[in-house]
């Protein structure tokens, strides 16, 4: 499921961050963009733009663009290790947008460095489950399953009758294991002890202002700011560094309709399966 966070955002961008933009093939001494926004649904192109960086002897460093309310628990952390994977090899800072909550925070963890704005939304560490219970609904149209399974929890979480106290305890143990190892991610890539993460991890979302003041970001401030780092951090002369991003086909409008359409399948999925997502 998500991490718990009741506010959902969708941010679409059919242009570029403000700055100096090209495409690999890029001039030495650069700074590689990713973004990541809305729903985490697929790793995989992510996945392949931070590999893309990372094997880039031109780039030097990797800015992290993340406007996300969270998603899929795999996915999002799966995204996490590539980007802390990338970070040994070169730094990386993610620069939060609007929103970098759930697993959209879990994936900015992975990067050396966090800059968000002061009012920036992002924490709702916690896990949830969502299952939708139609057996009221089904008596009324005279609906009913038939249902033939290998085992007494093949059929978990349907729609036409209610948990059993087994299957809830079963749901809660997974939720506690994944949120466990959320909280420990934390921990240990942002030098915390886990038992003040765990105080906050309850699925609040926080300003970047108190996120930091948490030791959960580095530093205020916007994109500019976070490449003004990175660069930095890459031993760069420039603050202004040329900026690339990664090979484009050009069909960034059919892309931003692509990317609400799977959205829009994501949430229709969650209302009528079990699955595990951050949100």
């Amino acid at each position: 499921m998500f991490f718990g966070f009741g506010i959902t955002f969708f941010v679409y961008s059919l242009g570029r961050p403000s700055g100096k933009a090209h495409f690999l093939p890029a001039a030495d001494d650069s700074v590689g963009v990713v973004e990541l926004k809305g729903l985490i649904t697929d790793a995989g192109p992510v996945l392949d733009q931070l590999l893309q960086f990372r094997l880039a002897k031109s780039i030097k460093a990797v800015v992290v663009r993340i406007d996300s309310p969270g998603g899929a628990v795999g996915a999002s952390q799966e995204i996490f290790g590539e980007i802390a994977r990338l970070n040994k090899v070169k730094p990386v800072v993610a620069s939060m947008g609007s929103v970098a909550a759930s697993g959209g925070f879990y994936a900015a963890i992975g990067a050396g460095k966090i800059v968000a704005s002061p009012g920036t939304l992002t924490g709702s560490m916690g896990v949830i489950f969502k299952f939708p219970n139609l057996e009221e609904i089904f008596q009324k149209i005279g609906y009913r399953d038939e249902v033939i399974k290998s085992g007494k929890l093949k059929d978990i979480g349907s729609p036409s009758r209610p948990l059993t106290e087994e299957e809830r305890v079963l749901l809660q143990g997974l939720l506690d294991e994944v949120h466990e190892q959320f909280i420990r991610d934390i921990a240990q890539s942002r030098n915390l002890p886990e038992a003040d993460v765990r105080k906050v991890a309850d699925g609040r979302i926080f300003s970047g202002e108190t996120a930091k003041n948490l030791g959960l970001i580095d530093q205020l401030g916007n994109f500019n700011d976070a490449v003004a780092l990175a660069a930095n951090l890459a031993g760069l002369e420039t603050e202004t560094p040329t900026l690339v991003y990664p090979e484009d086909d050009g069909l960034s409008f059919l892309k931003m309709l692509a990317e609400q359409k799977a959205s829009s399948l994501f949430r229709g999925i969650v209302s009528r399966n079990p699955i595990l997502s951050f949100e």
